[in-house]
């Protein structure tokens, strides 16, 4: 083994690309043989990583797997994955990311042809209950090893046997000579910021961050391991040299530290750094006249500084909720990874290019492909995007462009299907990618192997048009539901888990359902109703073997919508932003069965009867076109229970006899009844801006003055109106409406009084 690794290390070193060596066999022995290993690579042990449940390498870093992401932005010599007793997809994506050009990536697992059949600590994360871990398969296992047998540059050892199964070398062609690249005449960025470049892309890419000294908007996409970040930190401190105040952000700290390590580097050589916070992870530099700084991307104040310029960095993992803020900065830069399991760029595309055509702004867009990390034609690279499907995207638009609800077939993708047409699998799994900022190699295991999770799609011509993922939910027996009721969690069922534990419905566990985990529809063939026809096929499906459907998402209106259309009714708005989306979500429910109306009807009232008390505290910053969505889709009538003393209350406030802020409490209670399922002309538009919808604003300052509470002033500035006082006077006109609508002779009699 020793003179296959020595091989193996001085082949990688040669090509300047990485390799890998599969060490298979008894989880001991695979152990050593990795120590073995390293020293017959000549790999220092300080630039090796070993990411496993346990540390095993004498004088190296240890990381457990959950943690692998620490390796994000930075470069090692070998890094040695234990696959043994917990194999985690996403530990392998980040693994390979990290390791250098001339670089080994080391997999210690069992014997090839058993792995498949193995279950560990992943496995158990995926047996949801009430299913158990011999029902969770072994198919991404078993994919995973045929594209390590079948691609060049892995080698393969069983240490059980001590015998090469496959020797993994390439005997590549000498490189050519590297032509260092030559910096652009006439730059406005320090020659030194160039000369600091690797490549010819890399020089181009930060000549494009040029176009932010005059207050542009530029996209810069590329694979892992092009220097884009690097790029971005040398453009950083050359906007600083020019006296700019630069904000970088990132969905973590971890995924600008290049930007802030390039850009300190440049700094120093210039003998320009001012000053810095941290040596060792800096957040802010400062020159003479600007400065460069960290934020994080989801503070809602992060623009509140008035930088001249930002740096958005992985964009494409943040929310467009979060993207669309950065717009108002005077200069902008989004640079995003095209084909990784942080986002990807392709999803970036989709959901954000169209706010970036809407917001009016000249883009400049920059690709970069050259590699930096490691030479180009790098096979470990190559295996990688096929075994993660990190490359994974939906068909080309020509193929689907024609495809109509009734021109589309209603196909079953069981996992057989899918490892049997590798098209098939990209082509679905590409359109999840898109549907969904942090689509992860989790997530591909989770598809070919989790018991309780399956797959739908309508496809046209054979190409996958809509797709749909789901997963069954419920049928949990009484002692588990016990422990959820009293506080414990349970993997897998978000929707019972959220009834039972949050809104205290012990039997919430009792019915079984379909809960869509995510749903997409090709770009080139949205909004021709195909998403609703699928979802009718999968009601059509599953009617008769669960009580109800069932979807929790990061909410927008147009979402709410979209899914209300499709019969699905509001039953739970959470009280903290999704992680992935960055909005509050919605859960939502479509019952099947008598079980699933009883479970629906319950949860529909308790919500219309908190709800107002919920806006007015932890909601008081929702959307409130989320907020009128999701208040008009709940299957439920709030009464409306006011005494002779509130209707006097509503009744004076038109005349302005009494005022809103006595006692808010009826205005609510009207605000919701309104709210909820009942149409008002509510047109009241006189006094809005010109360009306002007045029935549309009218609800809006419900939501926002009423069940929110907000300040008159901060709802008069938002919603158009010229002054606070007309704000206040529409209000008014808004509650004659409905006290007129809602009121009973009393209460009507009383505005009568007050007009006369």
């Amino acid at each position: 083994m020793e003179r296959l690794v020595a091989d193996l290390r001085a082949e990688a070193r040669f090509a300047d690309q990485r390799r890998v060596l599969v060490l298979a066999g008894a989880p001991d022995a695979t152990r050593a043989a990795a120590d073995t290993a390293l020293d017959a690579a000549d790999v220092p042990r300080d630039e090796t990583t070993s990411v496993g449940p346990e540390p095993f390498l004498a004088g190296c870093e240890h990381l457990e797997p959950v943690h692998a992401g620490n390796l994000l932005g930075r470069t090692r010599e070998a890094i040695v994955l234990d696959c043994q007793d917990d194999f985690r997809p996403n530990a392998l994506g980040r693994c390979v990311g990290a390791v250098d050009g001339g670089g080994l990536l080391v997999l210690l697992t069992p014997p090839l042809d058993a792995w498949p059949d193995r279950r560990d600590a992943f496995d158990a994360s995926l047996a949801v209950p009430p299913f158990e871990v011999s029902d969770v398969a072994g198919n991404f296992r078993r994919r995973l090893v045929e594209t390590i047998r079948a691609h060049p540059g892995i080698a393969v050892v069983d240490v059980d046997s001590d015998t090469v199964e496959k020797r993994g070398l390439t005997d590549p062609a000498p490189r050519l000579p590297v032509t260092p690249p030559a910096a652009p005449a006439d730059t406005a960025f320090p020659a030194a910021a160039y000369e600091a470049c690797l490549t010819d892309d890399q020089v181009d890419a930060v000549a494009a961050f040029e176009s932010l000294l005059g207050g542009g908007t530029l996209v810069v996409e590329a694979d892992r391991g092009r220097g884009k970040s690097s790029a971005a930190g040398l453009a950083a401190a050359s906007l600083a040299l020019a006296g700019r105040d630069v904000l970088v952000t990132a969905p973590q700290y971890r995924s600008a530290r290049e930007v802030f390590a390039r850009a300190a580097e440049l700094l120093t050589d210039l003998d320009a750094l001012d000053g810095l916070d941290h040596p060792d992870a800096p957040q802010e530099l400062r020159t003479a006249e600007g400065r460069v700084r960290y934020a994080d991307a989801t503070s809602s104040s992060i623009l509140d500084g008035d930088p001249d310029a930002v740096i958005v960095d992985e964009a494409a993992a943040l929310p467009v909720r979060v993207l669309e803020r950065f717009l108002d900065a005077p200069a902008v830069a989004f640079t995003t990874t095209v084909h990784g399991y942080e986002g990807a760029g392709r999803g970036f595309s989709v959901r954000f290019r169209d706010r970036l055509a809407e917001s009016g702004h000249e883009v400049v867009e920059h690709t970069m492909t050259a590699p930096i990390r490691y030479a180009a034609g790098d096979p470990v690279e190559s295996w990688a995007f096929r075994a993660l499907l990190l490359d994974a995207r939906p068909a080309v638009d020509p193929l689907v462009a024609d495809a109509t609800p009734e021109s589309a077939t209603y196909e079953r993708l069981d996992a057989d299907a899918l490892l049997a047409d590798e098209h098939l699998l990209r082509e679905a799994f590409g359109l999840l990618v898109l549907a969904h900022y942090r689509t992860e190699p989790n997530d591909l295991a989770r598809l070919l192997d989790a018991p309780n999770v399956t797959v739908r799609a309508l496809t046209y011509g054979g190409r996958v048009v809509s797709v749909a993922l789901l997963a069954r939910e419920g049928d949990l027996p009484a002692d588990l539901r016990a422990d959820m009721y009293e506080g414990g969690r349970v993997r897998g069922n978000m929707i019972p888990d959220v009834l039972t534990t949050q809104l205290r419905d012990e039997e919430a566990g009792v019915p079984v359902g379909q809960r869509v985990l995510r749903i997409a529809t090709h770009p080139a063939a949205r909004s021709r109703g195909l998403g609703s026809r699928l979802l009718d096929e999968v009601e059509a499906e599953f009617a008769d073997d669960v009580d109800w459907l069932g979807v929790g998402y990061g909410a927008t209106p147009e979402l709410v919508d979209f899914w209300a259309e499709n019969g699905y009714a509001t039953v739970h708005l959470s009280t903290t932003r999704n992680d992935a989306s960055g909005e509050y979500s919605a859960v939502m429910l479509r019952p099947t069965s008598a079980a699933g109306r009883d479970l629906a009807d319950r949860h529909a009232e308790w919500f219309v009867d908190r709800v107002a008390a919920v806006l007015s505290d932890p909601l008081d910053d929702l959307d409130p076109d989320v907020a009128r969505a999701a208040l008009a889709t709940a299957d439920a009538t709030p009464a409306l229970d006011l005494s002779e003393f509130e209707w006097r209350l509503l009744a004076g406030v038109p005349g302005g006899a009494a005022t809103f802020d006595t006692a808010p409490g009826p205005f609510r209670a009207l605000a919701i009844r309104h709210l909820i399922g009942t149409a008002v002309d509510l047109d009241v538009d006189a006094d809005l801006d010109p360009d306002a919808n007045g029935p549309l604003d009218a609800e809006r300052l419900l939501v926002r003055k009423v069940l929110q509470a907000r300040p008159w002033d901060d709802v008069a500035d938002e919603l158009g109106f010229v002054s606070t006082a007309e704000c206040m006077r529409a209000l008014g006109r808004v509650v004659e409406k409905l006290v007129r609508a809602y009121g009973d002779s009393t209460a009507r009699e009383e505005l009568d009084r007050h007009d006369a």
